[in-house]
Formats: structure tokens, C-alpha cells, sequence
């Protein structure tokens, strides 16, 4: 509610935190106040859709992803180019297509809630909750929490950084981050899933099988990354001959998306598997401490330093900025797998109340 808040209130001032481009704030700002009924939506959307997976209702919650996300592709296609009738409304359109797919996320979720029978419909039996479970809840998800939170505003600072040295990698990083996050699809879904695999076995004092089927969900993650990488790299011309076909990209946006199409392939690998370990393996053994601090550690003293000292200190090409941005990923690989390999995270967290 705060996100929609800001952005619906406030979109001028949030764009010039984004980015000191005069040409960009007012365009950004219209998507933003357009956009910000979407994150209203989506904070409860996605939350509803996270608890059906772990009640292991996953074909439902997979067909209503897919749904909206199908209905956000159209109605982006009918709503910028104003097509069957509707007027053009460019970049304004984009904003409240995704906002109009996310509403309609919610009212399937909430459709749902009202007929299923796994959860509780009254409030009563929802906040009737014993208070050993409240303590393990705490303790299990709120370094989890943390986690996310300050790996979301790292990443919010990636892109201040961008933003502020020039529009032409803003345009080049959002081209690329289209194909790269169509491709480690599959690895961030084996990763999601993995974790309600695990937790089962884990649950039931299955050490030694879960154990092998963390190297095996890990190889699999491993394997899937390379293909998107290699995916990504002989897509290489079609990504650049789509985007030259846009009529405002420059010459210099798009000697940058060629690198950063290069630098993609091999950082998303890094990505998924480190997302696998951090936020399915271990958080799966109610580890999410020590993914806390490997996170927060490499983006905080590795990854924003280096990008703010390259970019405005040293003033180094906006290239060389965003392969030190990229590097947390590999720099976290190796105390990740240390205590990957110790096992320790290994442990049946549940607990058996009446």
C-alpha cells in the first residue's frame, strides 16, 4: 500500500530518485501513477498465490498466472497501439493494461478463496494460531523477509545508477531484461518448486533423500541456465534486429544492449543458481539466516559500493559500471556452496502441536 501510495501521489518525485534525465521523468511518472493500482493488487494477489502453492494446489495457481499474464500481453498490444477501437495510448496504455490483468488476478484469487476448502474463510480460524507456531514463523520467515527487502533496494539502487548515466543504458537495460527474464523462467519455477519438495521430505525425517534431491534440483537448475544462456547468445541478432526497429532507440543504446545481451547470458546463470540455493534449498531447512547475510554482505559491500564508486567517482565507462553490478552473483557463489556442501541447513523444522 505504501509502493501504490507513493507512485499514485507522488510519481514526479520517485522518478527523479530513478533517474536525473529530464526526458524520461515525465513519460515515467505517467506509467508510474498509472501502474501503482497494479502493486495494490499484486500485494495480495501474489501472496494468496504463494499459499496455494504451498498447499500444493499449484495447477490452479499456475493457470491464473498464466492467464493474467497472457491477458497483460494483449491488452498491452490493444491499449499502446490502440487497436479493435481503443485509442493509442503508448506508455500510459502499458501501465494500465498491467494494472487492469493484475485486478483481474485478484478477482480469480479471491473467487477462489471463496470456494476452496484447504484455508479458513473466517477471520477467527485464521488468526487462531498456537504460539509456538507464531515463534517459529518469526524466526523462520523474518530473515527471509529482510532478505528480499534489501535485495529489492539494491536493486533499486542498480538502477538509480543507471538511471543517472544516461537514458541510453536505461533504454538498452530494459530491452534486455525482457528475453533474460522470459528465459530463467524455468529456472526460478524449478527453484520455487523445489522448496515444497523439499520441506515434505525434510518434514518427515527424509534427510538423506532430500540431500539427493538438492544436487539433483540444483544440477537441473544449473543446466537450465546454461541453456537460457546459450538461448539468449544465438538470439543475439534478433534482439538487436527488433530493437533497431524501435524508432528512438540510438546508435549508443544499442552498442550497449549488445554487450549487455553478452554479460546477461553468463549473470543469469550465476542467478538462478544462487536464487535456487538461497530461496529453496536453504530457507526449505528454515536456513534463510545465512542466505540474509550472504546476500546483504555481497550486494551491500561489494556490489552498490562498487557501482557507485565506478560510476560517479570513478567515472568509468557505463559498460564497465554494469559488469561490476552483475558480479555479486559469483562473489556469493562461494561461501553459498561451502555451507551448501556442509549440509547443515539440512533439518526438520516442523513441530507437532495438538
Amino acid at each position: 500500500s505504501d509502493l501504490f501510495l507513493g507512485a499514485f501521489f507522488m510519481p514526479e518525485r520517485l522518478m527523479k530518485i530513478w533517474t536525473n534525465q529530464a526526458e524520461l521523468i515525465p513519460e515515467g511518472a505517467k506509467y508510474l501513477k498509472t501502474v501503482s493500482f497494479s502493486y495494490l493488487f499484486m500485494g495480495i494477489s501474489q501472496v494468496y498465490l504463494a499459499i496455494m502453492k504451498s498447499c500444493e494446489r499449484v495447477k490452479l495457481s499456475s493457470v491464473i498466472s498464466v492467464l493474467t499474464l497472457g491477458l497483460n500481453i494483449i491488452m498491452n498490444g490493444i491499449f499502446i497501439f490502440g487497436l479493435l477501437g481503443f485509442p493509442e495510448m503508448g506508455i500510459t496504455g502499458a501501465a494500465f493494461a498491467t494494472s487492469l490483468a493484475r485486478g483481474i488476478e485478484l478477482i480469480l484469487c479471491m473467487a477462489d478463496y471463496l470456494r476452496q476448502k484447504i484455508m479458513p474463510v473466517s477471520l477467527a480460524k485464521i488468526f487462531d494460531i498456537k504460539r509456538e507456531l507464531v515463534k517459529d514463523f518469526i524466526k523462520y520467515s523474518l530473515p527471509a523477509l529482510v532478505n528480499d527487502v534489501m535485495w529489492v533496494l539494491a536493486y533499486s539502487v542498480y538502477s538509480i545508477i543507471m538511471g543517472h548515466i544516461g537514458s541510453d543504458i536505461v533504454a538498452a537495460n530494459s530491452i534486455v531484461g525482457v528475453p533474460t527474464n522470459i528465459l530463467t523462467t524455468i529456472g526460478f519455477a524449478v527453484s520455487s518448486g523445489s522448496s515444497i519438495l523439499l520441506g515434505k521430505e525434510l518434514g518427515r525425517n527424509k534427510i538423506e533423500e532430500a540431500k539427493q534431491d538438492a544436487s539433483a534440483i540444483l544440477f537441473t537448475a544449473f543446466i537450465s541456465s546454461l541453456a537460457a544462456g546459450l538461448i539468449l547468445i544465438i538470439c543475439h541478432p534478433l534482439i538487436l534486429h527488433i530493437a533497431s526497429g524501435m524508432g528512438d532507440i540510438t546508435e549508443t543504446a544499442l552498442d550497449y544492449l549488445s554487450t549487455m545481451i553478452y554479460i546477461s547470458s553468463v549473470y543469469q546463470v550465476g542467478q538462478v543458481i544462487n536464487t535456487t540455493i538461497i530461496t529453496s534449498l536453504f530457507r526449505a531447512g528454515g536456513d534463510a539466516k545465512f542466505g540474509m547475510i550472504c546476500d546483504i554482505v555481497t550486494m551491500w559491500t561489494f556490489a552498490v559500493p562498487v557501482g557507485l564508486i565506478g560510476a560517479f567517482v570513478l567515472e568509468l565507462p557505463p559498460m564497465t559500471v554494469y559488469l561490476l553490478m552483475r558480479l555479486d552473483e559469483f562473489v556469493k557463489m562461494i561461501p553459498e556452496f561451502v555451507h551448501y556442501k556442509n549440509g547443515k541447513w539440512l533439518k526438520n523444522i516442523t513441530r507437532d502441536i495438538a
